[in-house]
């Protein structure tokens, strides 16, 4: 009885694209047709938003839960390898700063790396916090390996993730998920009906008059939100007056012959602009408030700060940054857009979709929809986007700009107490203030706090224990480690090119 009870279940997903396919890949690969059906509903008539193409380093894990080989995920999603974010005129104009993935230097006698690089620059050290940085050193010189298996421990390694077209990436999941036994049904839906003791979600009418019944319904219909939004009606959290960004327009360049292994975004002087490197184009777009600037206005400063000629027309963009209060509410989990929206700066649209269905997994119901459990999935999911926000709003308050309103206005406008706390902190002595395990490690704090201009007044004490002539010398070290490992690297073209390498372009 109570195996006909499991395999019972039914799961249906609404939306396909990257988050709706994230999700039917790792359910199956995960539940292994076990726990219940698996059915995704998506509109071939529905596009879907395109601006996820960069990612952090948390998609290898997922990647790989999916049995994905890399050459053959690289090749076929036109993809190229990102070692972090190159920030252009965010503190102060002709200023820019670097934030890589993986850590600076190595922890030293249970102090992290960055207390004693403070502790020699307040003796007059002129090194900069990215020479202790292997991915930043490999990318001011356009280099990239992966981590050989046999690599010497303790060695310098490079951490990275991808830059990658959304779509193809998309198609790629969606292959995996119908091999893993995921039922595709192809129409729009036209009604939502609900169950009347409880107004749970009972099935999904499509226009042709098919029925999809389902228990648990996972909403990844963009900013649609068409179930936990308009059918449950799930309120949204509006983080517009810390995040004042509320449009952008994207569109897609021609390449050029060396591909840098990195993002950058470059400030404007109404928001910022995204460059994201393919094998066979640029992605582009540019992130604005419309407090500050017009539509107009905005695609032309965008359009004149592109690598090459367009390769198709401007695609414009509206959405509200925030979050779901509950993002499970009912029978519903949303995903993706649906959840909330956190613009691209830091990359993390396509790791919130990651981690909520990591979550999911980890609290999906048995027999029934326990509220401990769904509050559970709530906290913590309100935890993460409430650090991610602040770890963007650090970009915009932490500025010296003053040349338009915009950056006036992100400078002087008041904070979250969290964020307040954590530049306190760090302002103070150097330390950064994490819990609850975090997206974005201490090396990530430091280098945009760093960055932007927030310098500490003093250091860990217990950095002074060890001589002055040691640390210099463990410094010295480290620094000459990571040239030599990155002088021995190939261009990340030449890495492309002799390894994995597309097969062919893919019009945009």
């Amino acid at each position: 009885m109570a195996e006909a009870m499991r395999s019972g279940r039914r799961i249906v997903i609404v939306g396909g694209g990257t988050a709706g396919w994230m999700a039917a890949a790792v359910l199956a690969r995960v539940l292994k047709g076990r726990y219940g059906t698996i059915e995704l509903v998506e509109s071939a008539e529905i596009g879907t938003v395109g601006v996820g193409e960069a990612t952090i380093p948390p998609i290898q894990f997922l990647n790989h839960l999916l049995g994905i080989d890399e050459v053959d995920f690289v090749r076929k999603t036109q993809a190229t390898f990102k070692l972090g974010i190159e920030f252009v005129d965010w503190t102060r104009l002709n200023h820019r700063y670097f934030h890589p993935f993986g850590p600076h230097g190595h922890t030293i006698d249970a102090v992290s790396f960055h207390h004693y690089w403070l502790r020699q620059r307040a003796k007059g050290d002129t090194s900069d916090i990215g020479d202790y940085s292997p991915s930043t050193v490999a990318a001011r010189m356009g280099k990239f390996q992966p981590p050989a298996p046999d690599a010497r421990p303790g060695g310098p390694v490079i951490a990275y993730a991808y830059h990658f077209d959304a779509g193809l990436y998309a198609q790629y999941l969606r292959g995996i998920a119908e091999r893993n036994g995921v039922k595709r049904t192809e129409g729009k839906i036209v009604q939502v009906t609900r169950r009347a003791p409880d107004g749970f979600i009972d099935s999904l009418v499509l226009e042709n008059g098919t029925r999809v019944a389902g228990d648990l319904f996972v909403d990844c219909s963009g900013f649609r939100g068409l179930l936990i939004g308009e059918t449950l009606k799930a309120p949204y959290e509006d983080w517009s007056h810390w995040l004042p960004c509320d449009r952008a327009v994207a569109v897609p360049c021609e390449g050029v012959a060396a591909i840098t292994p990195y993002t950058r975004s470059t400030a404007r002087p109404a928001g910022w602009q995204w460059r994201i490197p393919l094998q066979h184009r640029i992605g582009n777009g540019h992130v604005y408030s419309s407090r500050f600037i017009s539509d107009d206005e905005a695609t032309a400063t965008l359009l004149a700060n592109l690598d090459g000629r367009p390769l198709a027309d401007p695609r414009p963009l509206r959405f509200t940054t925030g979050r779901r209060r509950n993002s499970w509410t009912k029978n519903c989990i949303s995903l993706g857009l649906a959840s909330g929206f956190m613009e691209p700066l830091e990359s993390t649209s396509i790791h919130l979709v990651q981690s909520g269905l990591f979550r999911m997994v980890s609290l999906l119901p048995r027999d029934g929809f326990e509220q401990a459990t769904v509050d559970e999935y709530n906290r913590l999911t309100n935890i993460e986007y409430e650090q991610i926000r602040d770890f963007l709003i650090l970009h915009y308050h932490a500025v010296e700009r003053d040349d338009s309103p915009l950056w006036n206005y992100c400078r002087t406008m008041e904070i979250p107490d969290s964020l307040r706390h954590k530049i306190d902190l760090f302002r103070a002595r150097g330390r950064i203030a994490r819990f609850d395990e975090q997206l974005f490690a201490e090396p990530s704090w430091v280098a945009v706090f760093l960055g932007q201009g927030i310098q500490p007044h003093s250091y860990d004490p217990v950095a002074d224990v060890m001589p002055e002539a040691e640390v210099t010398a463990r410094l010295a070290r480290i620094r000459e480690a990571i040239r030599r490992m990155a002088d021995a690297l190939p261009t990340h073209a030449d890495f492309i090119n002799r390894h994995c390498r597309a097969d062919r372009p893919v019009a945009a």
